[in-house]
């Protein structure tokens, strides 16, 4: 009798802490993307400025949500007139902000500044290596301040005389494409986006080759898990709120790290106005002659929708001009 009622008191307190841990995972996933506030002070220090050969270089720190500073690099053309035309590269998942040096010399050479900020757990902002459990609630909060610090990014972007405000673009690269449909969708002042090598529904994204390869027989679990933990963030959610602002969707056809059918839930959930260009590619980033003809028809793009934004003809600002 006495075992029988230990075993229910402990099957209770576990049941309760189940209930518990539900009701505040839903009560988080709602606040998911709370935090952005227009009104907060925005302190902005600038700890260099260099010039590089195609640019002037501006490494400097915002802040993001209060109580984070986002390190960032500013590329500014060296020719042309201000205000320049902006565009905004959330890299991928295993970069940091000092890629951007790598590809933004055509930017800046079209006339363009050309944008980067460390994202959470990467570049300055790395985490001591931690557990799986630690990691995944890491990616967790990265998806949601890959969204607010690009808010506060264009916050700070609009002050500046500098940069023409109605003229701010966005590039996502792989997991900056999966969080930068949710930015765009969220940030009106974001008037263009490329989506390159990205995709949504987060079962279908966690179910790539390169996954099974790499987890083997935790596959599943750690699947379950970061789905579930990360379910808030799905683009798929959110991405059909950018229209009618337009969006590029560039993927690879021969993708291990982002899924096929990935790469098609994302475009799909898409509204008009919309395009997408598949490469007989894998992911972005392992072939590097690839990567740059992908950017430089992203610029191509931009430089398409920027001319007429600024009322240009075509023959004023030809695509791709600088970026060859």
């Amino acid at each position: 009798m006495l075992l029988r009622r230990v075993a229910l008191v402990l099957a209770v307190a576990m049941l309760t802490v189940l209930v518990i841990g539900l009701i505040a995972k839903q009560i988080a996933d709602a606040r998911f993307y709370e935090g952005y506030d227009p009104q907060a002070p925005l302190a902005v220090n600038i700890r260099s400025v260099t010039e590089k050969p195609d640019y002037e270089l501006y490494d400097l720190v915002f802040d993001g949500v209060p109580g984070m500073a986002v390190p960032t690099l500013l590329a500014l053309p060296l020719d042309g007139t201000a205000p320049y035309p902006c565009v905004i590269f959330l890299h991928g998942i295993g970069q940091d902000k000092r890629f951007m040096e790598q590809i933004a010399a055509p930017f800046t050479q079209a006339g363009y500044a050309f944008v980067c900020f460390d994202q959470y757990t990467r570049g300055e902002r790395k985490l001591e290596k931690g557990n799986p459990l630690k990691d995944a609630l890491g990616l967790r909060r990265r998806s949601a301040l890959n969204v607010l610090e690009t808010r506060r990014l264009v916050d700070y972007l609009v002050t500046r005389s500098d940069i023409a405000p109605d003229r701010i673009y966005l590039i996502g690269a792989s997991f900056g494409a999966i969080t930068g449909a949710t930015a765009v969708a969220f940030e009106p002042r974001i008037a263009a986006a490329v989506m390159c090598y990205g995709g949504g529904d987060l079962d279908k994204l966690l179910s790539s080759d390169a996954a099974k390869s790499e987890l083997g027989k935790a596959h599943w679990l750690v699947k379950t898990l970061v789905t579930y933990l990360t379910a808030p963030s799905d683009p798929v959610k959110y991405v059909g709120q950018v229209a009618p602002r337009p969006l590029l969707f560039q993927n690879g056809t021969h993708d291990q790290l982002i899924p096929n059918a990935a790469a098609d839930a994302l475009f799909e959930a898409a509204n008009e106005p919309k395009e997408r260009t598949l490469y007989d590619s894998d992911h972005v980033g392992l072939d590097e002659e690839n990567t740059r003809a992908v950017l430089n028809e992203g610029l191509e793009w931009i430089q398409a929708i920027d001319a007429k934004r600024a009322g240009q003809s075509p023959a004023d600002n030809p695509p791709g001009a600088a970026a060859q």
